[in-house]
């Protein structure tokens, strides 16, 4: 049903299918690597006895003839008795890395491809994001914030949604228009079980404020969007955010019209429990059907964690509502 193959780098390819146990893994949209945790048992009958797991090995991943996971050793936690903890992660891993760098008229593509380039990663389908970003100085920060904050420009300009994720060992930008899985979960279709929360408290917001300094008049020029209804229902929560200079009115505005219509509203998650499939991962949309709360459109996945015990296979999902 599932594989797991370790690759050594010294020439040996080991297959530990029959010797691993509590297999997890897990992808978030945001901010974290892909990752694979399972439980070696040491010593088995038949185990080759040169065989050892080093921080640095490769493992791939499959279950059912279907490619899952692609990454590498980062801890081997080990003790008296004969099971070995092991802790693997994707290609994102390494965007943790620090750096400082300075672009100038450059799509997040590039930015994803420069990078990739620096740290010498792998790279596979590299969507063209189109926009331009004006300028990004980016002083000692994370390789995956950078990267990030140039797809936050991008949307903000396009309101196109990119995701960067790693496929089977190759960075790979997409948009997640692309990523709408052919099939439900729900009502009679794989979920057991759900919760579904309703919030104002994070990444809501209904009166947004841009702002450029100009340097030719000395004056700060303010631009406001609201939605009086829901200041009077919720209270006031705004966002405030600086623009480049060399934006036009006509570009703020639009901006301004763009993000408070994504912004001004309540935040929709759904935890979901259900049987699982290797084709949900975190930044592709899933239709969810719930007749109960009159739900019947496509969410978000923010974060899905997939477990392999024995026969048994499910996973996890925090969703997003996406309207």
């Amino acid at each position: 049903m599932y594989e797991v193959l370790l690759d050594d780098k010294q020439g040996n390819v080991w297959d530990i299918s029959g010797i691993v146990t509590g297999i997890t893994w897990k992808t978030s949209r945001l901010g974290s690597p892909g990752s694979l945790d399972f439980t070696l048992i040491k010593g088995a009958i038949y185990q080759d006895i040169s065989f050892k797991v080093n921080n640095g090995d490769i493992v791939r991943f499959r279950y059912n003839d279907q490619n899952v996971f692609y990454g590498y050793v980062f801890s081997v936690d080990g003790g008296k008795d004969e099971s070995v903890r092991i802790k693997c992660y994707d290609q994102i891993r390494y965007l943790l890395n620090k750096d400082t760098y300075v672009f100038s008229k450059v799509t997040a593509s590039e930015v994803v491809m420069r990078i990739a380039d620096d740290f010498h990663l792998m790279t596979g389908q590299i969507a063209n994001t189109g926009y331009a970003i004006p300028t990004m100085v980016e002083d000692n920060q994370t390789l995956l914030d950078i990267i990030e904050k140039a797809l936050v420009l991008t949307i903000w300009n396009t309101g196109r949604n990119y995701i960067l994720y790693d496929e089977f060992g190759s960075l790979t930008l997409r948009n997640v228009e692309e990523m709408l899985v052919d099939f439900m979960i729900g009502d009679n279709s794989l979920m057991t079980d759900f919760v579904i929360k309703s919030s104002i408290d994070q990444d809501t917001y209904n009166r947004v404020k841009l702002y450029k300094d100009n340097k030719k008049t000395g004056k700060r020029e303010v631009y406001l969007a609201k939605d009086s209804a829901n200041i009077a229902k919720w209270g006031l929560l705004q966002l405030t955010q600086s623009v480049d200079e060399d934006k036009t009115a006509a570009q703020i505005n639009a901006l301004l019209d763009q993000l408070i219509t994504i912004k001004n509203r309540e935040t929709k998650t759904l935890r979901i429990e259900a049987i699982g499939d290797p084709r949900v991962r975190a930044g592709c949309y899933v239709p969810i059907v719930i007749q109960e709360y009159q739900i019947n459109q496509p969410f978000l996945v923010n974060e899905v964690t997939h477990r392999f015990d024995g026969d048994d296979y499910t996973m996890s999902l925090e969703l997003k509502v996406i309207s």
